[in-house]
């Protein structure tokens, strides 16, 4: 079977991107906790998917393959001018999904490491392209980058057969919290695939 082609996200791939990542979460227990209403889980999950994909596109750490069908959304270091903005977020949530939203990433943000690291932020198939080891690739252009820049890598996640299928690619659980929700954060030192 021939490798699939990574590409690095444009503003043209959006759509694609976002409404991929809307169906590849929506049982995800994180989306289903931030956006617990089944009528308003599509357009609030495309909204803050969006934002995500908004904030980093520009940066060229967002890898795809057949250009959103699985993607990686990556967050490099710091640089000074970082842009914390959330105003589009705060215009497309209800004020309940918002705090959520913000209580969750206080949280999640004061748990990660201190020192420089890549983020691994979401990485998310489409149902209907799932089980090709899209993830995995695509998780492994973001592992190179930061490979290349000397710097670990780090995500979380809440579903705890994902710790196993990261701790096989590599990932070592670093810390743990319990609230809002069970979550583990990994890291990995190396690039893997």
């Amino acid at each position: 079977m021939p490798s699939p082609e990574i590409t690095i996200a444009t503003p043209a791939d959006r759509t694609r991107v976002v409404s991929s990542l809307v169906a590849a979460f929506s049982r995800d227990s994180v989306l289903r906790y931030l956006f617990p209403d089944e009528d308003t889980y599509p357009q609030s999950a495309a909204a803050f998917f969006g934002h995500l994909f908004d904030r980093r596109v520009a940066k060229g750490t967002i890898w795809t393959i057949e250009r959103g069908a699985s993607t990686a959304l990556w967050e490099p270091p710091p640089t000074g001018d970082h842009d914390s903005s959330d105003d589009d977020l705060a215009a497309a949530l209800a004020p309940d999904a918002l705090a959520r939203v913000r209580g969750y990433a206080r949280t999640l943000h004061a748990a990660l490491p201190a020192a420089p690291f890549w983020y691994l932020g979401v990485l998310g198939t489409h149902p209907d392209s799932a089980g090709r080891g899209w993830g995995r690739a695509v998780m492994a252009a973001g592992l190179r980058r930061a490979a290349a820049d000397g710097l670990p890598a780090v995500l979380e996640t809440s579903n705890p057969v994902n710790v196993e299928v990261y701790r096989r690619a590599g990932w070592e659980v670093v810390r743990s919290v319990t609230e809002p929700l069970p979550t583990w954060i990994m890291q990995q030192q190396r690039p893997s695939g």
